[in-house]
């Protein structure tokens, strides 16, 4: 036998300090070492005590799967000790020392795979100074931006032929041109580098990014190729770039124990909300949850409040604990609780958000159209209300209630970011009139069709044999016989 096959990969994965990079890279690192594959994941202390439980328990079943350590430079970096990861910046600011931060990581990060010889390094997109490194070792680096092909795909075409800027307000629709199908979007639902980068304070680490882009050897994706096949086929043949689709990640956790401690991997699987869960019929709870990044002022909770009391409908609503103006008196109607008992529960924090989807008492998903959440709730077969609020979370609510037709939107118009205090608050009766329409009637109903068509798909793609475990086996291959 050749060395090539005999050799075990050693992967080294950098994941982005954010919820909705971090998790996603950690379960495809996993799912590595399931391959046979020794994997490595960076990270810094606080950041790696989300997820050091489940790499133990991996360790103590058998797996080749380890942390290294490094410091985050909050002190060097102007952040406030202990802000360690993006969610925990309240200010742009805050944001932009973060990014300086991550850059500051270079060095640590270079001396650690010098000393260890890995055969590839996995890294964050953000990280546009890994190219550099693996240059310098002689190694592949692939690319993790925890978005699909068909986001990808828009913000190519955005960038390369600029059509945002052939309309006269920000009110006027535009055709993305060449993709696909018809996608009609609107300057409001651009994010400022996207509408003009040159104005943007991320400028500069925006084109380090498009550039290390051509350099790596390519990009994992999150995503399958039944959800999407046109883009996968567009980003790969008409853009030119290596992909390889393995995802949804969240179904490579079988156990309740991996369902339960994925992501901050401190709630409890006997909790009141399973109990709660069990007691209710098939498809009539919606789960409301707008991921790990959004904060809402109390005006827009009191909102919610009221559309999801006025929809009659059974719901489980998780509450971060970074709400603007915080305190959950100040925004509750009088009387909220006490008339919503036994029909609604809301969790403060964290919640086990696969488990709670898969659960068949869920039958729709409020969401912020995150791509983590979009790819869970397809791989649950669950339906969604869309409630885009930043990032290419509008590009995605696209994917869902046009592509896919798995989704009605709410009614959100304008991009802004996540400490933006200037939000549009979108009316109760709008949030109402959503989630009747998802979970009542013939609609809803063809709607949840087609979602559970896409989750026994999904399911599919990662068994073995299935369109992602084929890509993933291909790429660990292609990691194998790499020559610069």
């Amino acid at each position: 036998m050749s060395r090539a096959k005999s050799h075990q990969l050693h992967v080294y994965f950098l994941p982005m300090m954010a919820p909705g990079h971090t998790i996603p890279m950690i379960d495809i690192a996993r799912q590595f070492a399931r391959n046979g594959a020794k994997a490595t994941i960076i990270s810094t202390p606080l950041n790696a005590s989300h997820f050091s439980q489940t790499i133990e328990r991996d360790r103590e079943n058998g797996l080749e799967i380890s942390i290294s350590l490094i410091e985050f430079p909050c002190q060097e970096a102007g952040l406030p000790e202990g802000c360690e990861n993006l969610s925990s910046t309240t200010t742009p600011e805050m944001s932009r020392n973060f990014c300086r931060a991550m850059d500051l990581l270079q060095e640590p990060v270079e001396k650690l795979l010098r000393e260890n010889h890995p055969d590839a390094l996995v890294a964050g997109l953000f990280f546009w100074w890994a190219n550099d490194i693996a240059q310098k070792l002689n190694i592949p680096r692939l690319q993790f931006y925890g978005t699909g092909f068909f986001p990808m795909c828009i913000y190519n075409t955005l960038k390369e032929q600029k059509p945002q800027e052939n309309v006269e307000s920000e009110y006027e629709e535009f055709v993305v041109p060449g993709l696909p199908d018809e996608v009609k979007l609107t300057r409001r639902q651009l994010s400022e580098e996207t509408k003009d980068e040159d104005k943007s304070p991320f400028a500069e680490i925006l084109r380090k990014i498009a550039a290390s882009q051509s350099t790596s050897l390519g990009i994992i994706v999150n995503s399958f190729y039944e959800l999407e096949p046109a883009y996968a086929r567009h980003y790969r043949e008409v853009i030119g770039r290596k992909a390889w689709h393995v995802g949804p990640v969240s179904l490579f956790n079988k156990s309740n124990a991996d369902k339960t401690h994925r992501g901050l991997g401190n709630f409890s699987s006997d909790d009141n909300c399973l109990s709660w869960l069990n007691s209710k019929k098939p498809n009539s709870v919606v789960y409301v949850c707008f991921g790990s990044m959004a904060i809402f002022s109390a005006a827009q909770l009191l909102e919610i409040a009221k559309g999801l009391e006025s929809s009659a409908q059974q719901f489980v609503w998780v509450v971060r604990e970074k709400a603007k103006d915080e305190g959950k008196v100040n925004w509750l109607p009088d009387g909220f609780e006490s008339r919503i008992q036994g029909r609604g529960l809301i969790i403060n924090g964290w919640a086990p958000q696969v488990l709670i989807l898969e659960h068949e008492a869920v039958g729709g998903f409020v969401t912020h159209c995150g791509w983590n959440s979009i790819l869970e709730g397809v791989a649950s077969g669950v339906p969604m209300v869309t409630w885009p609020l930043s990032a290419e979370q509008f590009l995605n609510e696209k994917l869902v209630t046009e592509i896919l037709k798995t989704g009605t939107p709410v009614g959100a118009q304008e991009w802004t970011r996540r400490t933006d205090d200037q939000r549009e608050t979108i009316k109760g009766d709008d949030i109402e009139k959503a989630v009747v329409k998802l979970m009542v009637g013939e609609e809803g109903e063809r709607m949840r069709i087609r979602a559970r068509e896409l989750g026994d798909k999904a399911k599919r793609a990662v068994e073995k044999g299935g369109s992602s475990d084929a890509d993933l086996k291909c790429l660990m291959e292609e990691i194998r016989n790499y020559h610069p």
